[in-house]
């Protein structure tokens, strides 16, 4: 297994690279911006919403098991509609600073942990292409899981998740760059 020490450059860089090419592609491409709509009522929205309750995580129609779901007036408001997974922030100005910190801690965590999978599965002197193959799927693997699961299970839209999906590619091919130039050996 190769010592984790050898692999603190590519590491870093490589959660580098993916936090400039999220900043490139959130803040110059913006191809993320058509995905959000705005509700023609907005401000009757955030009348209704400011008066539901603390920040958390909300669904309407609200139903605590799968045994209520039986239940006329619940079918009935599913088929109604809307329905919808709502996520509430604190009210104020979003900080963007913690965010991004949060972000970049996150480029670290899974850097570190496709260099912990590379370190025990590839031997010193590893080709490039295997250390970016290790590495990279890792990286894609770790960025594109939650946006098939947001799909699956609260509805985003397809073409976001394949748009988030595109963005994993782009992230795993940044986050294993670096270990394909830099492998020890």
């Amino acid at each position: 297994m190769i010592p984790m020490t050898q692999l603190w450059l590519p590491l870093v860089l490589s959660a580098v690279l993916v936090f400039i090419a999220s900043s490139v592609i959130h803040m110059v491409l913006k191809w993320h911006n058509t995905e959000y709509l705005k509700l023609p009522n907005e401000d009757e929205v955030r009348a209704a919403l400011r008066k539901a309750g603390p920040p958390g995580q909300y669904v309407v129609p609200h139903c605590v098991d799968m045994k209520q779901m039986q239940a006329p007036e619940m079918q009935q408001k599913y088929i109604e509609g809307p329905v919808a997974f709502i996520m509430l922030r604190k009210p104020g100005m979003p900080k963007m600073g913690p965010a991004l910190a949060q972000w970049f801690a996150l480029n670290l965590l899974v850097a570190c942990i496709a260099a912990c999978v590379a370190a025990s599965t590839l031997p010193l002197g590893a080709s490039p292409a295997r250390a970016f193959h290790v590495t990279g799927l890792i990286s894609f693997i770790a960025y594109a899981g939650g946006s098939l699961s947001s799909g699956i299970w609260k509805g985003q839209p397809w073409k976001s998740v394949g748009k988030e999906l595109l963005d994993a590619a782009i992230f795993g091919i940044a986050g294993g760059a670096p270990f394909a130039l830099l492998w020890p050996g």
